[in-house]
């Protein structure tokens, strides 16, 4: 495992269209699944990491507390299933039910996906606006694992906020720190390592 940090995509950057399948159903997801939502939050995250289990209950929370709002939600692992069955479309299936998500999680078998997005580390946070620009990328909060500090969503909370009200979102952003994705051997971009 490999502790890394968000590439930090530029904001402004257009949100990368993909067509992934929904583990529960199946169901192809894309960009336009959600394009009646002033507000698209994309979550790279798995089962196994550590630090994704260390935010899992604010993941179910902000599903909870968005669930009505404007905002649409999608959560996209990209593991190498093979190395790492864990992160497997069944299990991850296994994961929605006994976390109770309310919202989509996708498979990126291709990790093509997570590539577009520059994604680096689960978890890693993307927020777009109403046109699909980025206004945020970066962490949940402040709490590692091992630092002490309560898990409150509090810098993901104030960008989704800020977009819903159509208001700017603060530049000073902080990048997300976790495990990194797991690669299938000779697929890792450029950016890794």
């Amino acid at each position: 495992m490999a502790l890394v940090t968000s590439t930090m995509l530029p904001l402004g950057t257009k949100a990368p269209d993909f067509n992934l399948p929904e583990v529960v159903s199946g169901k192809a997801t894309s960009l336009s699944t959600f394009a009646d939502k002033k507000a698209l939050l994309v979550m790279f995250i798995c089962r196994h990491c550590p630090f994704v289990k260390h935010v899992q209950q604010e993941l179910v929370q902000l599903g909870r507390d968005y669930f009505t709002s404007d905002l649409a939600i999608v959560a996209i692992s990209a593991n190498d299933a093979k190395n790492y069955p864990d992160d497997a479309p069944e299990s991850l299936q296994a994961f929605v039910t006994e976390q109770g998500f309310n919202f989509t999680l996708c498979y990126d078998e291709s990790q093509e996906t997570a590539k577009a997005y520059t994604a680096a580390c689960t978890p890693d946070f993307f927020v777009f606006d109403d046109r699909r620009q980025l206004v945020y990328r970066g962490q949940l909060d402040d709490s590692r694992p091992s630092n002490g500090k309560p898990v409150t969503g509090a810098d993901l909370r104030a960008a989704i906020e800020a977009v819903l009200a159509g208001k700017p979102v603060t530049s000073e952003q902080k990048p997300s720190v976790g495990c990194n994705i797991k690669w299938k051997p000779g697929n890792q971009p450029s950016y890794f390592g």
